[in-house]
């Protein structure tokens, strides 16, 4: 999981939480909850089909920006952003309960790798 800032752009609203890293999502998800907190009206977004474990669900397409920061050094207490997505279509889902980091948009910029035994990952820029 990473630690994450989600804000709107225009209304400069944004509000931290963990996300999962989901290389079986097509896109960045986010619960349609945070919506309102970031001063968006959810139903006015892209609406689109997305399939999910649960199955089909509507989704509400909105740009945010997303800055992801360095799990290591914000435990220390010195929170640094190692990386930020000005311009990225989150999709918003009225049933969803974790926010997921999927591969348009997101894991597609990066090169994954994931330590199985030791449970670790890491992540660059390409």
């Amino acid at each position: 999981m990473l630690y994450l800032r989600i804000g709107n752009p225009r209304t400069r609203l944004s509000f931290h939480t963990m996300a999962l890293i989901d290389t079986g999502a097509d896109a960045c998800a986010v619960p349609a909850g945070f919506a309102m907190s970031l001063g968006l009206d959810l139903e006015t977004g892209a609406v689109k089909r997305v399939g999910t474990a649960s199955g089909v669900a509507k989704a509400y397409s909105h740009r945010c920006k997303v800055e992801v920061f360095d799990t290591t050094a914000l435990q220390a207490g010195r929170p640094t952003v190692v990386y930020i997505a000005d311009d990225l279509n989150v999709d918003f889902l009225p049933k969803l309960r974790t926010v997921l980091l999927g591969v348009r948009g997101f894991l597609d910029r990066f090169v994954l790798s994931v330590d199985y035994p030791n449970r670790t990952f890491s992540f660059r820029r390409e």
